[in-house]
């Protein structure tokens, strides 16, 4: 029977809730594997698990109810090794490692700040910014609108001046942060958004870091700022090429198996 792997911790095993289970139809209990001091979330895997929504959520709930009271490394969803033997092996041969990263992490915990441009504040801001652009503008108006070769070279010029805004302001977002985070991670790159960064805070110190945000969302109105969290430190794990290398070794065991 194949493993499914949640997450990794100290010993001893977290207090988890009776009964509780994880992913799969129906959900398998959740049980513990210790070795060298560290802990490893696990169930039997599903055959034929897919990233469907009560899926990711009972991955996260295993994982929250383990790091309510200390640091657990998160594996992302699908982490499934051979068996619960070949999990074992990677804990003792990564023990360090995860040990380090562990330490990294403990009291924290990490926030996603997802930024996008408020288009009507942004065009205000790069016009009042820009006398070239106004003064195009206002010969456009007096002009009754302008031929269309005006209109489009206008548009051409605005569309770059608001493009050269997401990188200003993508650079202001993460200033405001840099003073309040241990770490900081750039996530990928998706359409709508000029920035998507994780940041990994003591959890003393998340309300200074909301409020920084929303200071900032006031003085920059031009900026849409969206914050999830607190979330498990998903986007720090793999800053250590242990737990990396954890995950890709259970998928290939899975592969060969």
């Amino acid at each position: 029977m194949s493993t499914y792997v949640y997450g990794i911790t100290r010993t001893p095993a977290p207090p988890l809730p009776d009964g509780l289970t994880g992913v799969g139809d129906p959900p398998r209990p959740v049980r513990v594997l210790e070795r060298d001091g560290l802990v490893a979330l696990v169930s039997d895997a599903p055959d034929d698990l897919k990233p469907k929504r009560r899926e990711l959520l009972a991955h996260q709930q295993v994982l929250a109810q383990a790091s309510a009271e200390r640091p657990v490394l998160p594996m992302r969803f699908g982490s499934v090794s051979q068996d619960d033997a070949t999990v074992g092996a990677v804990l003792a041969e990564r023990a360090g490692h995860f040990r380090e990263r562990l330490d990294a992490l403990e009291g924290k915990v990490e926030y996603n700040i997802k930024a996008s441009h408020d288009q009507e504040a942004v065009l205000h801001l790069v016009m009042a910014d820009n006398p070239e652009l106004r003064a195009m503008s206002e010969a456009n108006r007096a002009a009754g609108g302008g031929t269309y070769e005006q209109k489009l070279q206008l548009g051409e010029k605005v569309a770059q001046a608001v493009q050269a805004r997401e990188g200003e302001d993508a650079a202001l977002l993460r200033r405001a942060l840099e003073p309040l985070a241990a770490e900081i991670s750039e996530g990928p790159d998706s359409m709508g958004w000029l920035a998507n960064l994780s940041v990994l805070v003591d959890r003393e110190g998340a309300d200074g870091l909301l409020v920084a945000i929303e200071e900032l969302g006031t003085s920059a109105p031009q900026l849409d700022l969206k914050v999830n969290g607190p979330l498990p430190p998903y986007s720090f794990v793999e800053k250590s090429d242990a737990a990396a290398d954890a995950t890709a070794s259970a998928g290939a065991a899975r592969a060969g198996g």
